[in-house]
């Protein structure tokens, strides 16, 4: 593995959730108004996901007041907290960019349902509870290890 390898493999985040692109997402991220940080969240939809690894990114739309806003979140960056899915959409597409020219309910992806989808959620729920509850072992056992030395 070379050094560029090993230091993504550092800086990447353990748990990605299964992301595609229709999917109307929250992404939690983290805003500094003055010398405060808080998460603010933007839900929205999944018109594209780009790039692979390390530097992946996923632009995410949504309609405030009748204007589209869309914003590309990276996907390992600090400042994302949290992507949590709301609604598994069923795209043909990779690209979702015909969702610029439309307005109020046309913007609606065909929802994901069905045996497979439940099954998938009750996975990714699954997931999700066991990074938690690993990441929790894990921030319980450190201050033993420093408390130690």
């Amino acid at each position: 593995m070379n050094v560029i390898d090993q230091i993504e493999a550092e800086e990447a985040k353990k748990f990605l959730p299964t992301v595609h692109v229709g999917d109307t997402v929250e992404v939690h991220y983290l805003i500094r108004e003055g010398d405060k940080e808080r998460v603010q969240l933007f839900i929205g939809t999944i018109i594209a996901m780009s790039g692979r690894g390390i530097s992946r990114t996923m632009t995410v739309r949504r309609l405030v007041q009748g204007e589209g806003v869309e914003r590309i979140f990276p996907i390992h960056s600090p400042r994302v907290k949290d992507v949590v899915v709301t609604r598994r959409g069923r795209a043909r597409q990779s690209k979702l960019y015909y969702m610029r020219d439309r307005v109020g309910k046309s913007t609606r992806v065909r929802e994901f349902v069905g045996d497979k989808a439940r099954k998938e959620r009750d996975s990714e729920r699954e997931r999700r509870d066991a990074f938690a509850a690993a990441s929790e072992a894990e921030a319980n056992a450190a201050p033993e290890a420093t408390e130690e030395a």
